[in-house]
């Protein structure tokens, strides 16, 4: 018999749009003859809607839905309760959910505690490594732990813009410029920032404060920018896809880079110096196991030209849009997409056996 599968797109942070082109390809890949989908979609507002139109994710109608999606809470319902506009109730119960949400309130650890205490297994990383691969400075606390190399940082609190002069001051003291600013809690490069000197890095530090409350001001790494797909946890083993690199078409790649402008590129299984390859393997392997990874992320790491390999950040739902690069090396490693959504679906079964 079928089972059914709850995918959770959209959401209330910058990444909603991302989630949407995230989850429509997620969809288009599940076998429909082993599964019952059911979509819910988050809102800007936080509305749990139910659409039954898988296109309705291209154009954003789906957030117009009067239909409501609620999972109970409740672990021994195990379900969602679907409401239609005349009070007509529907309870449908979910064998697994994958929760395509990236960002703030959906890849930081809440919705993955709200489906434990549901008791709905789901796709991906558990509540601790969601939360602590979220922010990137308990991030770096880790990986410094495993005396992998990353960038110098200074970390901020928003509070301390008060005296930005105290703040550029201790920035200076640490690093020279150019600088990197970034949220500690942000994905897609949102509210990043690159500064050449003093005044820039005062107009990227408030920018960063009106996303996240804690700020990371790290050094300037030049090199190549590349990334590395895991798969594995708990009882499957880690293992590592192989490299690709990033081409921005900007200075550096921001949010617009990475989604809007077309000559942004990503090279699978670039030509690197030395044996960069392989560490960038092995450190993703490392920090996935160290943070406690579980399903899958992508880990993101600079390597400079004479071959050093600087880790940058992981990510616990990378992006599955038609650019993305978790699932473009995975089929570059023989893993169709059909295949990958099978198997990370479940590996996300398995997480209460």
């Amino acid at each position: 018999m079928k089972k059914n599968i709850a995918v959770i797109f959209g959401g209330q942070s910058t990444e909603h749009e991302v989630s949407c082109k995230s989850a429509y390809n997620v969809i288009s890949q599940i076998d429909r003859s082993l599964w019952n989908i059911v979509l819910i979609g988050i809102t800007k507002e936080g509305r749990w809607v139910n659409t039954e139109k898988l296109e309705s994710l291209k154009d954003g109608s789906w957030a117009e839905s009067q239909v409501s999606a609620e999972i109970s809470p409740d672990a021994t319902r195990q379900c969602v309760i679907i409401t239609e506009p005349d009070g007509e109730v529907t309870d449908v119960h979910l064998d697994v959910a994958w929760p395509v949400l990236h960002g703030k309130l959906g890849e930081d650890g809440t919705i993955q505690g709200f489906l434990e205490l549901a008791g709905i297994p789901y796709v991906g990383c558990g509540v601790l490594a969601s939360a602590v691969s979220m922010d990137k400075f308990y991030t770096k606390l880790i990986v410094d732990s495993l005396g992998i190399r990353q960038a110098k940082f200074v970390g901020i609190r928003s509070r301390e813009l008060q005296d930005m002069g105290a703040v550029i001051a201790k920035v200076e003291k640490e690093l020279s410029y150019p600088v990197f600013i970034k949220p500690s809690k942000a994905g897609s490069s949102c509210g990043v920032s690159k500064a050449l000197d003093a005044a820039q890095l005062t107009a990227g530090l408030k920018t960063a404060a009106e996303v996240d409350s804690k700020i990371l001001v790290e050094e300037f790494i030049r090199g190549h920018e590349v990334e590395c797909a895991v798969f594995g946890g708990g009882k499957e083993e880690t293992v590592a896809s192989g490299v690709g690199e990033i081409l921005a078409a900007a200075d550096f790649y921001d949010y617009d880079a990475k989604y809007n402008n077309p000559d942004s590129q990503t090279v699978v299984d670039p030509e690197l110096p030395g044996n960069a390859t392989e560490t960038v393997r092995e450190n993703a392997r490392r920090i996935f196991d160290a943070v406690d990874g579980y399903g899958l992320s992508r880990v993101d790491f600079f390597v400079t030209d004479s071959g050093e390999v600087i880790f940058n950040e992981i990510n616990t739902m990378p992006g599955f849009t038609e650019i993305s690069m978790y699932p473009m090396l995975w089929e570059a490693a023989g893993v169709a997409k059909k295949d990958l959504v099978q198997k990370l679906i479940e590996n996300g079964m398995k997480r209460y056996q």
